[in-house]
């Protein structure tokens, strides 16, 4: 079970807090892209890369305390994302520049010329929870030591 290669992958759930449900299926929706599914007045479910993604209103923001030092950047603790194809985390990145998303870290390449090489990119949604969307250039290095 812990071969990669050998493993099917079943698409996980995450459910998350927001403070402003119209808000935050905007920014999930019209920001980054994602395709909604079913809602009620206080949840959306979004398509998340094949993953399913739920908003849950809560009426509070959620900016997190914590921070990790990886690579030489304050890494916000906890976060969640997805793992692009190189070309598209490219593409994608620009499309959050120019739907003017502010950074926590700007997209760069982490690990240069190590093993795990790879593309990242940190954000927060409007009610503070962190993404960070990455790419590996080769991956089969994703779970590389």
């Amino acid at each position: 079970m812990n071969n990669p290669s050998k493993q099917t992958l079943s698409p996980f759930h995450l459910a998350i807090p927001v403070h402003d449900l119209s808000i935050c299926r905007s920014f999930y929706r019209d920001v980054l892209g994602l395709t909604e599914g079913r809602s009620s007045d206080q949840w959306v479910d979004f398509n998340f890369h094949g993953h399913q993604l739920v908003i849950h209103e809560t009426g509070e923001k959620t900016r997190d305390v914590n921070r990790n030092a990886v690579d030489g950047h304050a890494v916000p603790i906890p976060h969640f994302g997805i793992v692009l194809p190189w070309e598209s985390f490219h593409d994608f990145a620009t499309l959050l520049r120019k739907n003017l998303v502010d950074f926590i870290i700007e997209p760069y390449i982490r690990f240069e010329g190590q093993v795990g090489e790879q593309a990242t990119m940190f954000f927060y949604d409007p009610s503070g929870n962190a993404l960070e969307f990455k790419s590996f250039k080769d991956l089969s290095q994703l779970f590389a030591k």
